[in-house]
């Protein structure tokens, strides 16, 4: 059996030895749109993260019998033309909950304790010229008792909503496919959410409820001081907008995500004036050492369980 792994980069220093054991492994760090069918040549199992493998790769390997998307999100793959062509698909979910509800939380605390101000202000050497021993020019305040609302209560956002509780949020829920209303938590409407939490997370797949869901009238029910963090995709926020809130209306942003990755010199966060206010990650929320080695053994599993012959 010959594999090839397409990205592996995007896997960063994770073991990957459990894949050599399966058969003929070829790893390549990245693959260019051009050199998709050099890299997958006579290969029956791809193994991608983000490489795009649509009709034209598919009808061009006819020896393909498995695609294996290292991550939970299947929208780099034609799906239908796999099905016409009798490949299997298979997908990794569940393996990055944990991490992501970490990173949400650290997003949160590093957003409303202005830690990149007081870290700056140390490093300065700035407090060694205080006149007292503290120094509390960037105020913040306690979650505890503040509105939660999470917006995409699938797994990662049940497990952010148990630990809000924990610190004593209140938290409600939008349903963005309008059929999950069976959490046991207050369900609310979008608007209800927008205008009434002090936290608002995103934790929803991009499809058609979902794209452009935050956009300029969404932001116009944010009150003033909210923080809003998207660990979803990219493409649920209108940049463009969220850029010019963050000024005009006093939000907070926090972002993993972002329409186009890598992000694009040009972006909108560039020119936002009130940078304290905004914190970006390169699409790392998912990719806690534990998350990633799990990723891996659920590929393996996958290909060992799918019969190819």
């Amino acid at each position: 059996m010959k594999i090839v792994l397409l990205d592996a980069l995007t896997l960063g220093d994770t073991d990957l030895s459990a894949l050599d054991n399966l058969g003929q492994l070829t790893t390549y760090a990245t693959t260019s749109s051009e050199q998709r069918l050099q890299h997958i040549a006579d290969s029956d199992v791809i193994i991608t993260n983000k490489v795009i493998i649509d009709k034209a790769v598919i009808q061009a390997n006819p020896q393909l019998k498995l695609i294996c998307i290292a991550a939970t999100g299947t929208n780099n793959v034609d799906l239908a033309a796999a099905i016409d062509a009798g490949v299997a698909v298979k997908n990794v979910s569940g393996y990055s909950t944990e991490s992501v509800a970490q990173s949400t939380f650290a997003m949160l605390f590093q957003l409303i304790h202005q830690s990149r101000y007081y870290d700056n202000y140390t490093q300065s050497k700035a407090w060694c010229e205080s006149p007292v021993f503290t120094h509390i020019s960037s105020p913040f305040s306690e979650i505890k008792g503040k509105r939660w609302g999470i917006i995409g209560m699938g797994a990662i956002g049940q497990r952010v909503a148990e630990i809000a509780g924990v610190f004593g949020c209140s938290v409600c829920y939008y349903s963005t496919s309008g059929k999950n209303s069976q959490q046991p938590y207050q369900q609310a409407d979008l608007s209800e959410l927008l205008s009434s939490c002090d936290i608002i997370t995103i934790h929803a797949p991009l499809n058609g409820q979902t794209e452009n869901l935050i956009d300029e009238q969404a932001l116009k029910l944010v009150r003033q001081g909210t923080v809003i963090l998207n660990l979803g995709r990219g493409d649920i926020i209108n940049e463009a907008a969220m850029a010019e809130a963050i000024d005009e209306y006093g939000i907070y942003h926090g972002t993993d995500v972002l329409a186009v990755e890598p992000m694009e010199s040009s972006h909108p966060y560039f020119s936002v004036k009130q940078q304290s206010r905004l914190l970006i990650t390169p699409h790392t929320a998912w990719a806690s050492s534990q998350a990633r080695q799990t990723l891996v053994k659920t590929i393996v599993n996958n290909i060992n369980s799918f019969n190819i012959s």
